[in-house]
């Protein structure tokens, strides 16, 4: 039983499990933060533009029956088609995979300018030392 319970603090403490359980929380979070942008900002303006239409009302019943609302057409039991929650769903993904475009697009940046190697220094003005003593030593040969 000991060697399980060891076996298990080592899997559960591996780096890889931890950088995967930070991952699952930090994307919970930014999925929240997507959602109220998409929901809280850009719906309102898109209905707005559209002149009110709220997309997650648009539905066909089929069968009897003239329901304002989609709430109001399931409660009657009536079969719906509720494309409207489809093209929502769609804007959703098209808006969260942009945002996560932006960030991979910046992240990338990031780690490009971190991996650039640093300038190779400029080349002295003048004659290099080993230059320098061997004029010195040319100069005293000669005499």
């Amino acid at each position: 039983m000991a060697n399980f319970v060891q076996e298990f603090k080592d899997f559960a403490m591996r780096g890889n499990v931890m950088d995967m359980a930070v991952g699952v929380i930090i994307g919970g979070a930014f999925g929240k933060i997507v959602s109220s942008l998409v929901d809280d900002v850009l719906m309102p303006l898109i209905s707005q533009a559209t002149g009110g239409i709220s997309f997650t009302d648009l539905f066909v019943t089929f069968g009897d029956g003239d329901f304002k609302t989609l709430a109001e057409a399931k409660e009657a039991g009536c079969a719906v088609l509720a494309y409207g929650q489809f093209i929502q769903n769609i804007l959703d993904f098209l808006i969260i995979a942009f945002c996560i475009f932006l960030m991979i697009k910046g992240m990338n940046k990031l780690n490009k300018k971190k991996e650039e190697p640093a300038p190779e220094p400029a080349a002295p003005a003048g004659p290099t030392q080993e230059e320098l003593l061997t004029e010195i030593r040319d100069l005293l040969a000669k005499k």
